[in-house]
């Protein structure tokens, strides 16, 4: 079974980011994806930021709520799909860190972290499926003052960057403009 593309779509908050993914996967998908919804309305602000989302996003699209275990959650459900979108990475990371408590420290939310993302990339090798991820982008801001802020940064910036080595496209979306950056420029030579 050949795999399909994996696409990452990184960007700051309210860049565009999932309206950008959302109709990337519609067109990888011939108009239909299968949603996964990584929030958790852990407050009432939230819970009207999940409800807009859904309004925004087609409604025949199935829609697979899983704040963690993602992979396990859809395998239980997928069908056919010839898509899926992710939305997002940052926030199952944050679930990811907050599930372990406040003694989380950076290894063991690396290796919980680590732990998602492998259960995803063996969903990527055994589907036939288009993946899109979208993905929060928080290393150029300030650093955070507080051990948790840091903590999350440093975690999400190395998933952000497994996901990225492993994307065949990334895409950065700044005040809604795409700027592509896989394939595209390379670093420096190895020599």
């Amino acid at each position: 079974m050949k795999a399909g593309r994996v696409v990452l779509v990184l960007g700051g908050a309210r860049s565009g980011k999932s309206a950008f993914a959302q109709r990337l996967a519609g067109e990888l998908g011939d108009g239909r994806a299968i949603f996964v919804a990584t929030a958790q309305a852990l407050d009432e602000e939230m819970a009207e930021r999940i409800r807009r989302h859904r309004r925004d996003r087609p409604a025949d699209w199935p829609t697979v709520e899983a704040p963690r275990q993602v992979a396990e959650r859809l395998a239980a459900v997928w069908r056919d799909e010839r898509a899926v979108l992710i939305d997002c990475l940052s926030l199952l990371v944050s679930n990811v860190i907050l599930s372990l408590g406040e003694g989380a420290g950076l290894q063991g939310a690396e290796e919980a972290v680590e732990r998602e993302l492998d259960g995803l990339e063996t969903l990527f090798r055994s589907r036939p499926a288009s993946w899109v991820i979208v993905s929060n982008e928080v290393g150029l801001g300030v650093v955070p003052p507080y051990p948790a802020g840091r903590l999350f940064r440093d975690v999400l910036g190395r998933a952000n960057q497994r996901m990225a080595a492993r994307a065949d496209e990334v895409w950065l979306l700044v005040a809604g403009l795409p700027l592509r950056l896989k394939p595209g420029a390379t670093g420096p030579s190895a020599g």
